[in-house]
């Protein structure tokens, strides 16, 4: 699943910083600090691009490990995420990072661990369950429940634009509750957990590997003991359903986390307004892939509330895109009269 979207304005973007003046010098530094050259910036497209498609044909992976449950897939997913990044912080020499942590901050990781593995077990129900439809839709208003989550944890004001883009989500969420018959619990409850491990993650000073690692160490006692007692109860299907069933369970962990080293390869190289045109890449195939190959259901009404949310999609990313330009275009003029 795609990288939780921050809340807006709360992450700056890498070319725009505060102008300061190096010590014993008369010339400003900050601005335009690490501008992506072309062919940086087109390493950081393909990156990002690599990471959403990823993502967007996660429906097709899951879907290939039937007969396994969603928690079952929970618990491999954890336990060869963590053996992945294991490996790879060992590879990077930093292995040590996850001594001499804080209390704090592994309240913190664990509370971000919480958050993922709800918004990963949700993900994986919908898609054995047949609901991929409704699972994108959780993507899609992820990033207007990260804006709302701006306000109530970082005190952020709402642009009127941003106000709009809510209300006109609102109006979505009502219509498809409409549709179904019951609220579409599924989709909230991926937007909110996807959302609110983008708060925490914020706020935990650790570097993404290291973190991720880290929430691995706290979920790993809890997936490994749920794969224990599926083998000690014979109902587990690491073993004895074909070798290639096992090695797609362990496959679980390059699956996740290929597509988040590739997500922090491009969140260095390319603006933040990049990433957030490139991330509706995911909820877009996940759709597509419910509509067109499992052929769900999607009556006139579910339409309407779909478009209703990619109105205010359109609402909310012009905003961005006009605020980014203006910030590019205000830091060139500080640039050219220092």
């Amino acid at each position: 699943m795609p990288r939780p979207s921050c809340p807006a304005r709360t992450t700056p973007n890498p070319e725009i910083v505060r102008p300061r003046r190096e010590p014993g010098s008369s010339q400003p530094y900050g601005v335009l600090v690490n501008r992506p050259t072309a062919p940086v910036l087109r390493t950081g497209v393909l990156c990002g691009l690599g990471a959403y498609l990823s993502w967007g044909l996660f429906p097709a992976f899951f879907g290939l490990l039937a007969p396994a449950g969603a928690i079952e897939i929970l618990a491999h997913r954890v336990l060869w995420t963590l053996v992945l990044m294991v490996v790879v912080l060992a590879v990077m020499g930093r292995l040590g990072s996850l001594r001499g942590l804080s209390l704090r901050t592994w309240a913190l990781v664990a509370a971000a661990s919480a958050a993922i593995a709800v918004n990963w077990g949700t993900y994986i129900y919908g898609v054995t369950s047949g609901r991929v439809v409704e699972t994108a839709l959780g993507y899609f208003i992820n990033p207007l429940v990260s804006v709302l989550f701006g306000v109530l944890f970082f005190r952020e004001r709402l642009r009127p634009a941003q106000i709009a883009a809510l209300v006109l989500a609102v109006c979505a969420v009502l219509v498809i509750t409409v549709d179904y018959g019951r609220p579409p619990v599924l989709a909230l409850t991926l937007a909110l957990s996807f959302a609110l491990y983008g708060v925490i993650k914020k706020v935990v000073p650790l570097d993404p590997r290291t973190s991720l690692a880290g929430e691995g160490v706290v979920a790993a006692p809890f997936a490994l003991g749920y794969v224990i007692f599926l083998a000690v109860t014979g109902t587990g299907t690491f073993i004895g359903f074909g070798a290639g069933h096992t090695a797609l369970l362990m496959s679980a962990g390059v699956v996740t986390a290929v597509p988040l080293l590739l997500f922090g390869a491009a969140a260095q190289r390319v603006p933040l307004a990049t990433l957030g045109m490139l991330q509706y890449l995911t909820p877009s195939l996940q759709m597509a892939w419910g509509v067109l190959v499992l052929h769900e259901d999607m009556p006139a009404s579910r339409w309407i509330g779909f478009v209703l949310i990619w109105v205010a999609l359109v609402v909310y990313s012009t905003d961005a895109l006009i605020r980014s330009r203006r910030g590019r275009a205000a830091v060139k003029a500080v640039g050219s009269s220092a």
